[in-house]
């Protein structure tokens, strides 16, 4: 292996060789106590160290980055002490995740580091977000990336990549192509001769690199992230390794081929580089048995530490405390000033008014800026904030909500257009697995809003009309909120941007253009889990939200019926004291919805009741729906789907039980 120490001081040199050394003693530890039963699971990074130590010794301690599972060499050279690592990997309170995630799972705003999630493909979006911050703060500062050659067959992958490169982000995405993904050889994984190659096609520029030479991943690494600084724009990096252990410690290496494993034993990052220091006069056997020792007697002590810290203790409260970010909103009231308005009106100004009021708020979605989006609720917004803080995005929902939530890491705030509440299901990963856990793993908020224009009615069919919501009801960590009239609308969209706290903001298309209502004109908000007494009655409680709201006024206009119409307005949280209330009073109840009925919101509402009202209940708790079928095209099948002519029969069936 050849070495070219170029202007690097021997400082430097031996500072390179203790930066890996240190983690691979680490490993050959962790291996022991793995055999010893005293870790339950370990993900080697043993012949990858150069990578890792090189990437992170490039950045400055302030600059962002984002490993992977065998990237132990960052958490080292980020200086992390030894025994929150160690505390972190038995699941200990000294760890950064409160026993609530293992190993490599975590990350630490103290030290610029955000940890991965298993489902591997969000971690280069976030990354997106981090370095879209960093551009629009204009702080030149870059970012750095990893997954492996399996994660690069993800759809997130090139999502991110080609945002990118769109947005000319200062971004090093680092591929540490090290032979396998878990037993899959790169052979079946893609086609092309080197993962860089797919630069190209993302007009991207990319390198080959050395990934077990250390100097030539710090090298030019370190010389591309000063590049990158200056003229802000995203490099692919490929950098050619091999992984000596298993894919986890269980695995094994069985399916390696033996000759393949002695070949690169070879090329094994430290022993080539220790023996290069040694005959250069930069080391001597000496100072490298003591390096030796010292860092073997200091991983002792910290283990020390950990093994008499306490097994981790918590309580059911503050389990759910953690779910998520605690917050204590100041309703703002408005004004005495009204206009009437549509509800897409409402919409339009609660955003623009939020915009103004948030410096740092960036607004993405799918021709939301010169065009307004499909609704036109951005119209003018690109006039008024600039390109920068409104930007279309590519066709690409998983990376854009992963780089929203980029963007709160980093310090902003992020509101996205799902262009139809339908789409969402290509972005559905990172909202559940990344946004909805993030503040209970480790503590980070996710302050994303995802607006969500949903609902049948207007003759869109079966990608265009979905309501949705009962994905995310079911998902500890996301609020979800729903609005029927434009009052509520603007005050809880901008209630919802200052929450910390990730939010799905269903927008109902058929109430667009449709609803109208006296809004206040300047800036105010609503407490999001509180519902709405639209009426008040004896005789029956009508539970219900968004469009199907309309419906049950239409109803009653129909029918003489007292009855507590009450709009939910919020779903998660949900407002269950003022549903108990009014059914301790009416003894009945009835819950009118869009959506499907089985699995639904209105399952969970009816069970609540059952739970917590049975003995006020004079007759059993009804559920009207759409079919459980998917929304038709064909105005009159699309009119027997939607339960909105069966709402009248069955109130009245309910009133005579």
């Amino acid at each position: 292996m050849l070495y070219n120490k170029g202007n690097l001081t021997n400082e430097t040199l031996i500072k390179l060789y203790k930066q890996m050394l240190l983690p691979r003693l680490i490993e050959e530890k962790m291996l022991i106590l793995l055999r010893q039963g005293k870790i339950s699971k370990w993900f080697s990074g043993i012949g990858q160290e150069a990578i890792s130590v090189g990437v992170t010794s490039s950045l400055t301690k302030d600059e962002y980055i984002l490993p992977m599972h065998r990237n132990l060499g960052v958490f080292t050279t980020r200086e992390i002490p030894l025994y929150r690592l160690f505390s972190q990997w038995q699941g200990k309170a000294n760890g950064f995740t409160k026993g609530r995630d293992r190993s490599f799972h975590f990350g630490t705003q103290d030290y610029k580091i955000v940890g991965m999630i298993s489902h591997l493909g969000p971690q280069l979006g976030i990354a997106d977000g981090i370095a879209l911050a960093n551009k629009l703060k204009e702080n030149k500062k870059a970012c750095a990336v990893f997954t492996g050659d399996g994660g690069t067959s993800e759809g997130d992958f090139h999502e991110a990549l080609n945002v990118a490169s769109v947005w000319n982000l200062p971004v090093l995405f680092c591929v540490e192509n090290n032979g396998y993904g878990l037993s899959t050889p790169t052979s079946e994984q893609f086609n092309c001769e080197h993962i860089a190659d797919r630069g190209i096609g993302y007009g991207m520029e990319a390198h080959i690199i050395d990934g077990n030479n250390i100097l030539e991943v710090y090298t030019k690494v370190s010389e591309l992230a000063e590049s990158i600084r200056e003229n802000p724009r995203p490099i692919l990096l490929e950098f050619k390794t091999f992984r000596m252990r298993g894919h986890e410690e269980a695995s094994g290496t069985k399916y390696v081929p033996e000759e393949l494993m002695e070949e690169w034993a070879l090329k094994d990052p430290i022993d080539n580089y220790r023996n290069f220091l040694i005959k250069e006069g930069i080391l001597t056997l000496e100072e490298d048995e003591k390096f030796k020792d010292e860092f073997k007697n200091t991983i002792q002590e910290h283990l020390n530490t950990t093994f008499e810290e306490a097994t981790i203790t918590s309580s059911v409260q503050n389990e759910l405390n953690d779910v998520y970010k605690t917050f204590s909103p100041t309703t703002i009231t408005p004004n005495t000033t009204t206009e009437n308005i549509r509800l897409i009106d409402a919409i339009s100004t609660g955003l623009k008014q939020s915009m103004e009021r948030y410096d740092d708020l960036v607004i993405m979605g799918q021709d939301v800026a010169e065009y307004g989006g499909v609704f036109k609720i951005t119209e003018g917004f690109v006039e008024a904030f600039g390109k920068g803080r409104v930007r279309n995005t590519p066709i690409c929902e998983s990376a854009i909500v992963s780089l929203a939530y980029g963007l709160v890491v980093n310090g902003m705030k992020a509101v996205m257009e799902m262009q139809f509440a339908d789409f969402v299901s290509t972005g559905f990963n990172p909202i559940v697995n990344l946004l909805a856990k993030s503040h209970y793993r480790w503590n980070q908020e996710a302050d994303v809003v995802i607006r969500m224009p949903c609902g049948a009615g207007v003759g869109a069919g079966p990608f265009h009309s979905q309501t949705n919501e009962a994905w995310f009801t079911k998902t500890p960590g996301l609020k979800v909120v729903y609005p029927a009239f434009p009052y509520d609308a603007k005050g809880l969209l901008t209630a919802a941007i200052n929450d910390p706290n990730p939010v799905l903001f269903f927008e109902h298309k058929g109430l667009y253009r449709s609803t109208y209502q006296e809004v206040p004109t300047d800036y105010y908000t609503l407490p999001l889990g509180k519902a709405s007494v639209l009426k008040e009655g004896n005789e029956v409680t009508i539970i219900s939200f968004g469009a199907a709201v309309h419906w049950a006024l239409e109803t009653l206009e129909q029918v003489s019926v007292s009855a507590d119409l009450i709009d939910l307005r919020s779903l998660q949280p949900i407002d269950t004291e003022t549903i108990y209330n009014s059914v301790k009073k009416t003894g009945k109840v009835i819950i009118l919805q869009e959506d499907s009925l089985f699995g639904s919101i209105s399952s969970d509402i009816s069970s609540l009741i059952m739970e917590n009202c049975f003995e006020y209940l004079d007759a059993p708790v009804k559920r009207v729906a759409s079919l459980e079928t998917p929304i038709p095209f064909a105005g009159n099948l699309e009119k027997e789907y939607l339960p909105k002519e069966r709402f009248k029969e069955e109130l009245l069936e309910l009133i005579a039980y």
